[in-house]
């Protein structure tokens, strides 16, 4: 680099040039961090195990009032009575949106035992079978 010009014009010239290089490198350089940032929090959540519906304590001890005065049950069965006949009863986790009807509480041993009878089916939407621990 030793070969400039002697000129001012030439070397204000050149110096608008590596201006404008370095921004735009800088610029690009910006963009690729983001999208390395981007790239690592997906691994991230990629990588993470699956998050786990949080428990209810014994006795409702660490909630609110309202929580203790009307726990919710942690596993319902849902029975449909049709002009056919019943249909195969419905396991959902106790804070599944999907439950028509009034429910019966059961606990998580009379969920389990009931996922392996055939005429109990896990519902869908909230799958107290995978909370549960029972694959297919």
């Amino acid at each position: 680099m030793s070969d400039l010009p002697p000129d001012p014009a030439r070397l204000r010239v050149i110096l608008e040039h590596l201006d404008k290089q370095i921004a735009d490198n800088q610029i690009v350089g910006i963009y690729l961090r983001l999208q390395r940032e981007a790239v690592q929090a997906a691994l991230a959540r990629a990588e993470a195990p699956p998050p786990r519906r949080p428990r209810l304590p014994k006795g409702g001890a660490g909630l609110g009032p309202m929580a203790r005065i009307s726990p919710r049950p942690q596993f319902v069965v849902q029975q449909k009575r049709t002009p056919r006949g019943p249909e195969p009863a419905i396991i959902h986790l106790g804070d599944c949106t999907m439950i028509e009807g009034t429910p019966h509480s059961i606990s998580e041993h009379d969920a389990r035992v009931s996922l392996t009878d055939p005429n109990l089916e896990p519902c869908a939407f909230c799958r107290p079978d995978t909370e549960l621990g029972i694959l297919d």
